[in-house]
């Protein structure tokens, strides 16, 4: 039973990296320093989300219905990965929700306390 790769160090949270690769039929070890690509990094909860909107050809409607989630949701739960791959978000002021909509979202249970912090980073008090 194989169980899936630990990414993060359980004492300071830093990213761990490889130090040995083994076959299973040989018995042959690689021993060195390998890294992860920074896919290996997301959360299951990420990874499911980029499935499903692969799966629908990042059609935001379509990925609406086949999460039973709104729109704001989507596009909360997109930005949340694209931050996670390391690139910023270019917010548009029309897109961008104020802290009291964030909060009303959240409080509907249209976000999940992570969506809502990330979504109300860089505010202003």
């Amino acid at each position: 039973m194989s169980h899936p790769v630990i990414v993060k160090c359980a004492v300071c949270n830093d990213k761990l990296k490889i130090s040995t690769l083994y076959c299973g039929r040989c018995n042959t070890k690689y021993q060195g320093t390998f890294h992860l690509d920074k896919f290996n990094y997301l959360t299951s909860e990420q990874k499911y989300f980029i499935e499903i909107f692969l799966k629908c050809r990042g059609n935001i409607k379509e990925v609406e219905k086949e999460l039973n989630i709104s729109y704001p949701t989507v596009r909360s739960r997109l930005d949340d990965v694209i931050r996670s791959l390391g690139y910023s978000i270019k917010s548009d002021g029309a897109q961008q929700k104020s802290r009291k909509e964030v909060l009303e979202m959240l409080s509907n249970g249209e976000l999940t306390y992570e969506e809502a912090m990330n979504m109300l980073k860089g505010y202003p008090e």
